[in-house]
């Protein structure tokens, strides 16, 4: 018997033992979303876990009925504080439970795991701890997703080695009722990431089945059991030829009753994209103007397909046999979109969305015009000494190489205005004060959608100079490295070309004619654009 065989007949029992949750009028559910980059000694940094958990957390939040004060989003912290919020919540469970409502609980993990545990950080969760902890609680259903795994290249693989990965299937608690493990990945086997699909292949194919892909009955719901056995399918399909080797998810279950257990509901806001009966059969992919596959749906011929994006703008391509077809469509908060066929046009397989500079070279240039303010916080400085001005800048900025979501910038800005020197007892002569300010910065971003919070440090040389129009006068100029701070907000406006808007404070020591600590703010709007 093949493992998809036997894979979709236990599945079809899982479905079958499932708790009668569905058939119930309601169901309070509580959800602990994790995601953890660091796997402490021993291991690399991940680049998605983190967001493979802000995207968990916002479909459960959009689509799955979870409140959000029933839900946790814990991003790079250790095991105390992920086991305080789970108590958190289970607390909360049989607070619900007692009032005599439906419960379920899910907990969602993207990270390291290494040596049977999972790895936060620096500290570690034995997996048995876990699945003892969820075999104990009082929830009605309780489900476990973890998706573990360790760093690698373009294509890297998760978890630490092969040696005791997920043996989740073996030793759950028998005589524990409702509950469910998911893994990314069998126990000889590592989990992978994609750099082109932002994050790892089980959890992609998982997020982009609860948005719709795997909604085979067309009821506009994603049971469990459709989720899994969507995510298993199109993971062991997508990583059959990498070079760890296919990677099979697994579970394991303790459930009675029958029934499934709804996950998602596409309907929930009505917000969304439409494929509607007339749109030719294909694969479709929706890609962020980042260049990150955020969906993906197959449809067939003669039927009406949605998927529950995101408000945003997102860019559709659907892969012919000698050419994409590609479009953008934007999908609007709390309205169905239909994807409209005369809005697609035919490209060459070079303008593939999804290859774009960070999934290819794993980081990419930004070049951007600045324009701004600078001005000291001495009101005496600014008036008679360095003078406040407006400045126009040119920047460039490295991204991702050091360090996924560092970067690296130069820049240099220019500012001048006339003004007239001020003498004790008489009004002196008229000059030029100018100013070159040469910087270089490394900045830690926090990417959110399109909006991305960034802050970090800064080495600037500052050239300022007095040039006199009466010619008695000697030209004066001053020169001095000086540190600072930075810190803004980047808004992505289409793939290739964003707004910035920024701050800075810097320091300065002045010692021409006495020893004086000075500081200067800046202000600036800047437009860049990705080569």
């Amino acid at each position: 018997m093949s493992t998809v065989t036997q894979v979709g007949r236990a599945l079809a029992l899982l479905g079958a033992l499932w708790a009668s949750v569905a058939g119930a009028e309601s169901v309070h559910r509580f959800a602990l979303v994790a995601g953890n980059d660091e796997g402490g000694d021993g291991t690399r940094p991940l680049r998605y876990a983190r967001d493979d958990a802000r995207k968990m957390h916002d479909l459960l939040e959009r689509l799955g009925g979870v409140a959000d004060d029933d839900m946790r989003l814990l991003l790079d912290v250790g095991t105390p504080d992920f086991l305080a919020a789970l108590g958190e919540l289970e607390a909360r469970a049989r607070a619900a439970k007692a009032r005599g409502e439906r419960t379920a609980l899910l907990v969602y993990y993207s990270g390291h795991a290494k040596d049977g545990a999972l790895r936060l950080g620096n500290t570690g969760l034995p997996f048995e701890t876990l699945k003892r902890r969820l075999a104990d609680a009082t929830t009605d259903i309780r489900i476990a997703i973890l998706d573990s795994c360790r760093s690698g290249a373009l294509t890297r693989t998760k978890g630490a080695r092969k040696a005791p990965a997920f043996d989740i299937d073996s030793g759950v608690a028998r005589e524990a009722r409702g509950v469910v493990i998911l893994t990314s990945s069998a126990a000889d086997e590592d989990s992978q990431e994609s750099d082109a699909l932002g994050g790892s292949y089980f959890s992609h194919h998982l997020a982009s089945g609860l948005l719709g892909d795997a909604d085979r009955s067309g009821d506009g719901q994603v049971t469990l059991f459709e989720a899994y056995s969507h995510a298993y399918a199109r993971t062991v399909a997508d990583t059959a030829d990498s070079s760890a080797g296919p990677q099979h998810p697994t579970f394991s279950y303790d459930l009675a009753g029958n029934g499934d257990l709804v996950l998602t509901d596409l309907r929930a806001n009505a917000e969304g994209l439409l494929v509607p009966v007339l749109a030719p059969a294909g694969q479709y992919y929706f890609v962020t103007p980042g260049g990150r596959v955020v969906a993906e749906l197959e449809k067939s011929q003669d039927q009406e397909r949605r998927v529950a994006l995101a408000p945003g703008t997102y860019r559709v391509k659907r892969r012919l046999t000698d050419r994409l077809r590609i479009g953008e469509v934007e999908v609007r908060r709390g309205r169905t979109t239909v994807l409209e066929e005369t809005r697609l046009r035919d490209a060459p397989f070079s303008d593939d969305p999804v290859k774009g500079a960070l999934a290819l070279r794993g980081a990419w240039w930004s070049l951007g015009l600045a324009g701004g303010y600078q001005s000291f916080f001495d009101a005496t400085t600014r008036q008679s000494l360095f003078l406040s001005v407006p400045l126009v800048g040119f920047e460039a900025e490295l991204h991702d190489y050091f360090r996924r979501d560092w970067v690296w910038g130069v820049d240099v800005a220019l500012g001048g205005k006339q003004a007239v020197l001020t003498l004790p007892t008489l009004s002196g002569p008229p000059y030029r004060y100018s100013m070159v300010n040469l910087g270089t910065s490394l900045i830690a971003e926090w990417p959110w959608e399109r909006v991305v919070p960034f802050v970090g440090g800064r080495l600037a040389y500052l050239m300022m100079r007095r040039d006199f129009s009466d010619a008695a006068m000697p030209d004066q100029h001053f020169n001095m490295l000086s540190p600072g701070l930075v810190g803004g907000v980047r808004w992505q406006l289409t793939p290739r070309l964003n707004i910035t808007t920024r701050g800075r404070a810097h320091y300065l020591q002045y010692n021409v004619d006495a020893q004086r600590s000075l500081g200067y703010w800046e202000l600036a709007a800047l437009v860049t654009y990705q080569p």
